[in-house]
């Protein structure tokens, strides 16, 4: 009775699986086919009896229930191409005391041209919203999240964490790091990560703009406030930056009196334009940067006080290159990506002898020394696929020199000797008792060794 029944069973199993418009195949926990959907072979240009007892992978192209089986989780929505287009797929893994004994893999569509039309039209919804957000964003835009930040060293991670608690807060952040660590990195990830993300992102390099227009730049001027302004005037960095963030790098050469405005922008939260007769409210988050200390800069004076309390409620330190060369090696990675894609090139590996020249150099302009580095390499290739020694600066080891055989030991003692004897002269100012006793030897061995060593008289009293 039992052995009817399974029959039975089997034939409704298979019955079930003709009538399925949706594809669908079983494996078991070796990935082996032991049922599949006529709709799914025929898809396939395949007799579904001749994919039974086949690995999944010989007969579906980019299948993940091998990974399915491995990892015991579903997946499910996923877009996978097979034969040039792409199906949605959901995969499930089959469970029997505790362990995974099989998988079923189901395409969710009934049939080819409605999937590729969903496709085609989710291809352009995300167009439309990527459009969307680029425009309602305007020019001023953080483009990099803290996806971007490379790197796995402790005190990188230190950093990137304190960044990511102060990005959910409204706080004033202080970045302090060498040049080139990648602050201006951070700020914008933080941005990007904080409440005002949608909001504009505004830069300022207050070492680059002259101190005699820095007030009218991050605050604006009125119509007529001055020669030369323009007829409607101006908005200044901090109107623009209303509802966002504004990022103050080289915060430390900002002049003291510009430096005592800032003070009151951020105690009043409003601005003066130049020229106007009353203060304008704003609501603006302050990423500060510097390269300098800027406790030394309060001790003597040249940065107030109160201004860098501050601006420090969230103050973060970005590690240097040198401080964690473990993460070198990913960054080159990361960049070279990143300038091959920019430069329209292809490189395919670091040879060894490079990398270690890379690794072994100090860094001392950080990760944007780095990227410059690699960026020239790139350009000296020609059509070499490796960034070899020869394609790195000479300071970091890329000249080689040809490789000589050493000297013989007898004539490396003789030139060491002849060294000795000439400093020793030089010394005594070419007085020859006075060189042996300095020596140790008598005066007669030393001129046997002198003319032994083709020390003339005229060499031995070195100038």
């Amino acid at each position: 009775m039992s052995g009817k029944s399974d029959v039975q069973a089997d034939f409704m199993v298979d019955k079930l699986l003709e009538l399925a418009c949706d594809g669908i195949v079983v494996v078991d926990a070796k990935g082996m086919i032991t049922l599949i959907s006529r709709a799914y072979a025929d898809f396939l240009g395949i007799k579904a009896a001749d994919a039974i007892g086949k690995h999944v992978s010989e007969v579906i192209e980019n299948t993940r229930l091998p990974q399915v089986l491995e990892s015991g989780k579903a997946e499910t929505a996923q877009l996978q191409l097979i034969k040039g287009a792409y199906m949605v797929a959901s995969r499930y893994p089959l469970h029997q005391d505790g362990r995974v004994v099989g998988a079923v893999g189901k395409v969710m569509f009934r049939n080819i041209h409605e999937l590729n039309v969903l496709h085609e039209r989710l291809t352009n919804l995300q167009y439309q919203l990527e459009h969307f957000r680029s425009s309602s964003r305007g020019p001023g835009q953080a483009k990099y999240s803290f996806h971007h930040i490379t790197g796995s060293s402790d005190k990188l991670l230190l950093a990137k964490s304190l960044a990511e608690k102060a990005a959910l807060t409204d706080a004033n952040i202080l970045l302090q790091g060498e040049s080139g660590t990648g602050k201006e990195l951070f700020a914008h990830a933080i941005h990007q990560a904080s409440a005002r993300a949608m909001k504009p992102f505004v830069k300022v390099n207050c070492a680059a703009i002259p101190r005699e227009l820095m007030e009218s730049e991050l605050f604006g001027y009125q119509a007529g406030a001055f020669t030369g302004a323009a007829k409607g005037g101006k908005p200044g960095k901090f109107e623009v930056a209303h509802g966002g963030t504004i990022f103050l790098d080289e915060v430390g050469d900002m002049p003291l009196a510009m430096q005592a405005k800032l003070l009151r922008v951020l105690q009043e939260k409003e601005i003066e334009k130049v020229g106007a007769p009353y203060p304008v409210a704003v609501d603006v988050r302050i990423i500060a940067a510097t390269n300098r200390n800027l406790e030394e800069l309060t001790a003597d004076g040249s940065f107030r006080n109160d201004l860098f309390y501050r601006l420090n409620v969230f103050g973060i330190t970005i590690p240097t290159l040198r401080e964690r060369p473990e993460d070198i090696e990913p960054l080159i990675t990361q960049l070279l990506e990143k300038l091959c894609d920019k430069m329209g090139r292809y490189v395919d590996s670091v040879t060894p002898d490079a990398m270690q020249a890379l690794l072994r150099y100090d860094w001392p302009g950080n990760v944007r020394e780095l990227e410059n580095t690699l960026e020239r390499a790139i350009t000296l290739m020609d059509n070499a696929r490796n960034i070899e020694l020869q394609h790195l600066p000479d300071y970091i080891g890329g000249f080689a020199p040809a490789e000589q055989p050493p000297k013989s030991l007898q004539q490396q003692m003789q030139n060491c000797e002849k060294a000795a004897i000439q400093y020793a002269l030089k010394f005594s100012k070419g007085k020859k008792a006075k060189a042996a006793k300095l020596l140790h030897i008598s005066r007669s061995n030393l001129y046997e060794r002198m003319t032994k060593l083709n020390l003339s008289e005229k060499q031995d009293s070195i100038k």
